[in-house]
């Protein structure tokens, strides 16, 4: 069926306003954009429950453009739908400070859901998305009322489709039954480096009903086709659906649609002649005439479906007020009132108790004394409860009972991750997600995702170090600590007992704006004995553990399993304080007497100590000082055997603190 040519001409907005934006940027993606403007002609238009002039109100549909590099696809509906993005907002695509990022960028635009770009991680997020509102209305809803009722919509190219994240994600998504999450797949048949059939030649459709997907193939360029899938996607409330659309990348060019020449640079002056020729698109650059400005606009539409819902939720309010009160609170992300005094309750306990265990089974008992405290906190590990120990007594796996607080993510690392993250941009949650500190790698970008969206994303990874012992050095972390350490935004804690894990947990439930590592030991490791002060000063992630007999001489600073080494060799030494540094990255943030206090400047005998990579603590300790740690991989053996093979034992820093004292 052909589309009507007034209906054409609607969705010729996006593909003139993408082609100009991006030949004014000299830099871009305008293919995509021209290619989906006719499923988002019919999606945005027709289905998208949005309103344009409160982009946040809760029950909104959300939207991914997991082909984030087509970003002038959203920009151009934002713009053209009434968002508070104007024209010139579209004018400076791609330059600083703009609203209008060369991939769409949380924080800047209005209605801009989740940052995109990262192939395959936005199908991720959608997955997320769509996992936090069922989740949330089995919580929330009602017999009578319902208050959580949305559908989450993704736009996905090849490129995140060849993404093994996608597989992970979709995989799950399907086991779960999200069937609020539709996916539009841009079945266009060209990446940059050409026609993608050379090297993907994947039958799709068996891919996705493998899955247990409901899968739909239209023409991508015929409206009543793309319409009719999605009503068809809407129904299925079982499954997820992918509705495959077949497109022409670039449609419209001349010379150019159909051809990797249009996907990732500007299509030329001549060329956006020719194009606006053949669309029959006779006004000039950047300007939208008035009639197709009406057909766009959803401001009423969305105004209407807004205050639809709040009357919805006034009446839920009244008939159920507790509830309510309670999904206001997450909702807003606000943590209940005596949350913090119930936690340093539960600190001073474990401070008290004075155990010696392994600081993934502190982890545990601290999720066990405050997750019943927090009804927003959704869990999780890769197949490794049983060793992250991230099961707690009150769990609920969401795959049993869709009210619960818990997912089984399999194997699943890397979309594991990438799904917590669209859990938290969603909502009404605190995610945590689990690995063995080694597998953080499979993960890694989508770690670097939820610290460069300040999402509160818990990540917890146990197995810490060569003391896990016999797994050898496929599963023994070494670069891993530091490369945490190194990316902005995030917090990372790797305690040394149970004093100290339980800290972490509230520190990471608390922080507001930004993602936490939890680095936790398979091995035991000794208590240490604390004053009060010591234990607030803790939760500034540097302090001072033992301080020194007589006049202070050198600083022994250590994390994890190695403060225990570092207090025996206090025990050996004279003038020597040592330093426990839990979490750096909140040290810094002190103000400078703080740090000036625990670390003096004018003591330039240091010694760090840690079981990862020695690079990292030079910037602690400086030229003079000594690291002791890896510099290597390492081996398989028992772990007592491997500490003393790599030199990481109480004698090696006690010899370092009398050569730098000597």
């Amino acid at each position: 069926m052909t589309t009507p040519l007034n209906e054409r001409r609607i969705a010729n907005a996006i593909r003139v306003l993408a082609m100009d934006a991006v030949q004014k940027a000299n830099s871009g993606h305008p293919g995509a954009p021209m290619g989906m403007a006719d499923i988002a002609d019919v999606v945005w238009r027709e289905f998208m429950n949005h309103n344009p002039t409160n982009p946040n109100w809760a029950n909104r549909d959300r939207f991914v453009l997991s082909n984030g590099h087509g970003s002038m696809l959203q920009y151009a509906l934002l713009h053209l739908t009434g968002y508070d993005l104007s024209i010139e907002d579209l004018k400076a695509f791609r330059q600083l400070h703009s609203k209008t990022p060369g991939h769409p960028e949380l924080g800047y635009a209005p209605g801009i859901e989740t940052t995109t770009g990262p192939l395959g991680q936005g199908i991720a997020n959608a997955v997320g998305f769509a996992l936090a509102e069922k989740t949330l209305a089995a919580q929330f809803n009602k017999d009578d009322i319902q208050v959580v009722d949305h559908f989450t919509y993704c736009f996905l190219g090849d490129g995140c489709l060849m993404e093994g994240v996608s597989h992970e994600a979709c995989s799950l998504a399907g086991t779960l039954g999200l069937g609020k999450l539709i996916a539009y797949y841009d079945d266009n048949g060209i990446s940059i480096d050409g026609e993608v059939e050379g090297w993907f030649s994947d039958d799709t459709e068996q891919r996705f009903l493998a899955y247990g997907w409901q899968v739909i193939k239209v023409d991508g360029h015929d409206a009543d086709a793309i319409r009719q899938a999605t009503i068809e996607a809407k129904a299925e409330t079982a499954k997820p659906t992918i509705i495959i659309c077949k497109t022409v990348i670039g449609l419209g060019s001349p010379n150019k649609q159909g051809k990797e020449d249009s996907h990732g640079a500007p299509l030329g002056h001549d060329e956006i002649v020719l194009t606006r020729e053949a669309l029959g698109w006779t006004d000039e650059a950047f300007v939208i005439p008035e009639d197709v400005y009406a057909a766009w606009d959803a401001k009423a539409k969305g105004a209407e479906s807004e205050a639809a819902w709040n009357e919805t939720f006034a009446a839920y309010a009244a008939k159920y007020p507790t509830e309510a009160a309670e999904f206001k609170r997450r909702l807003s992300g606000e943590l209940p009132a005596d949350f913090v005094a119930k936690a340093d309750a539960y600190i001073a306990e474990v401070n008290v108790k004075a155990e010696t265990i392994a600081t993934r089974k502190a982890s545990q008992n601290a999720l066990q004394a405050l997750v019943p405290l927090l009804p927003e906190v959704l869990g999780g590990s890769a197949d490794l409860a049983g060793s992250n120990l991230t099961l707690w007594k009150g769990a609920q796996g969401v795959q049993d009972n869709p009210a619960g607080n818990y997912v089984h993510y399999g194997v699943r690392e890397f979309g594991m991750t990438a799904i917590a993250n669209g859990v938290a941009l969603h909502g009404g949650f605190i995610p945590y997600v689990a690995t063995f500190l080694m597998f953080m790698e499979y993960a890694r970008n989508a770690v670097r995702m939820s610290a460069l969206m300040k999402q509160r994303v818990i990540h917890v990874y146990t197995h810490d170090s060569i003391g896990l012992g016999e797994d050898g050095p496929t599963h023994q972390p070494v670069e891993q600590i530091a490369s945490l350490r190194g990316t902005p935004n995030l917090n990372t804690w790797r305690p040394c007992d149970t004093v100290e894990a339980a800290i972490s947990w509230k520190s990471a439930l608390t922080r507001a704006e930004g993602p936490t590592a939890l680095i936790f030991s398979r091995q035991n490791l000794p208590f240490q004995t604390r004053t009060q002060a010591q234990i607030e000063n803790a939760a500034k992630g540097g302090y001072v553990l033992a301080e020194e007999k007589g006049e202070l001489k050198a600083i022994i600073i250590a994390t994890g399993s190695e403060v225990s080494l570092a207090m025996e060799a206090y025990a050996q030494l004279e003038g020597v304080r040592v330093v426990s540094m839990p979490c750096a990255e909140e040290f810094m943030k002190q103000d400078a007497a703080y740090r000036e206090a625990v670390l003096p400047s004018n003591i330039r005998a240091r010694v760090a100590v840690e079981a990862a990579h020695v690079d990292y603590w030079w910037k602690f300790v400086g030229l003079d000082g000594r690291v002791i740690g890896m510099t290597t991989y390492g081996e398989s053996a028992p772990a007592k055997d491997l500490f003393q093979f790599f030199g990481i034992t109480t004698e090696a820093v006690v010899a370092a603190v009398k050569e730098i004292t000597a």
